[in-house]
């Protein structure tokens, strides 16, 4: 550690992070926290743009997370994967008087693929649907293709951030691994009902388990389900409940997807993707790179439409937004508890 108080990176062959104090930032907003920390949208200052900043909840003590994080993030550059601007140290807006540590990074202006699926309450156009099924497998192979792998291990929609055109990026990086690790199974995984354990191989849940590349493509099959249905995976069972299931071979359904992809060829051939992902024996998955190829050759069929998808999308996103906005403000409204009439027409500003 040094006399500042910050330990050095793991990975001594990479450059010092650039270091971002609370004198850099200003208009702190939560938008978003988790199992590990929370996510904050700020404004820098001397770069003159919006910035994400994720504070870590240690639960040893020390910042032996945000540096695994910070490493993982720091590797050669991919469009598909986030990339980490810098570190934070310092004291959060309204925040207590301690120093915290946290990851700069781009803000992506869509959030993420769960906060676009609860907006959208169904299903993307089928283009979108593609490019992102291509675009995550894309994160993927490049992380599974470095020099020394990586392994993500929390593939999930909350870990697929989307910008201002819906674009995605991997994020997610707390579990990241370059070696098979099987602590990265701990009871705190096991607490995260809403998450984690549905994205999970059914290896991954039995005794001296090793993590592989497999793991990440079980979870890619999960996550292409998520993104082909617009749902969340086992959505109403406990946790153990579907740990059981999966280790019995049981799949989310696909039931809906078939009578869609009765008279389309190219969501058959997403489904067959699916289905070999997920396969219970590991040495059965594709690789990376196979999906990759496989997410190329659907997009391409339905690459023109993807600007008309898109600006399907950003429209009803707008369009929600505005509603919310307009319901937030009637809370504004003052009413006579008399007469019951509004007397007062004072809104938010």
């Amino acid at each position: 550690m040094d006399p500042e108080g910050v330990p050095p990176p793991v990975n001594m062959a990479l450059p010092d992070p650039v270091l971002i104090e609370d004198s850099d930032l200003t208009s702190w907003d939560l938008i978003g926290s988790g199992l590990y920390g929370e996510i904050f949208k700020a404004r820098h200052q001397g770069w003159c743009l919006d910035v994400a900043i994720k504070l870590f909840h240690y639960y040893d003590g020390t910042s032996s997370s945000l540096w695994r994080e910070v490493d993982m993030m720091r590797q050669e550059s991919s469009e598909y994967v986030m990339q980490v601007l810098g570190v934070f140290r310092g004291r959060p807006q309204d925040s207590g008087p301690s120093a915290q540590l946290g990851l700069v990074m781009k803000y992506m202006e869509k959030g993420s693929l769960d906060s676009l699926q609860k907006t959208l309450d169904g299903v993307p156009p089928l283009p979108l649907v593609f490019r992102l099924a291509h675009q995550v497998a894309l994160g993927i192979n490049f992380l599974h293709s470095l020099p020394t792998p990586i392994l993500h291990l929390d593939l999930k929609p909350n870990n697929v951030l989307l910008d201002s055109y819906l674009n995605a990026k991997l994020t997610g990086f707390g579990l990241c691994k370059p070696f098979p690790n099987k602590a990265l199974f701990s009871e705190r995984n096991k607490e995260d009902g809403g998450g984690t354990v549905r994205y999970m191989p059914p290896e991954a849940f039995t005794s001296n388990y090793q993590p592989s590349q497999a793991f990440d493509i079980y979870s890619y099959g999960i996550l292409l389900w998520s993104i082909a249905t617009g749902k969340q995976p086992y959505s109403y069972a406990p946790t153990s409940v579907v740990i059981s299931q999966i280790l019995r071979g049981h799949r989310p359904s696909l039931e809906e997807l078939s009578i869609r992809a009765a008279d389309q060829e190219e969501l058959r051939g997403l489904m067959e993707l699916m289905k070999i992902c997920w396969k219970t024996r590991a040495n059965q998955r594709p690789s990376s790179l196979e999906c990759t190829n496989i997410t190329e050759e659907l997009y391409e069929r339905h690459e023109h439409g993807i600007n008309n998808a898109v600006f399907e999308v950003l429209k009803k996103l707008r369009e929600q937004k505005e509603q919310d906005k307009l319901t937030e403000d009637l809370h504004w409204l003052r009413v006579d508890p008399d007469s019951g009439f509004t007397n007062s027409f004072t809104f938010k500003r």
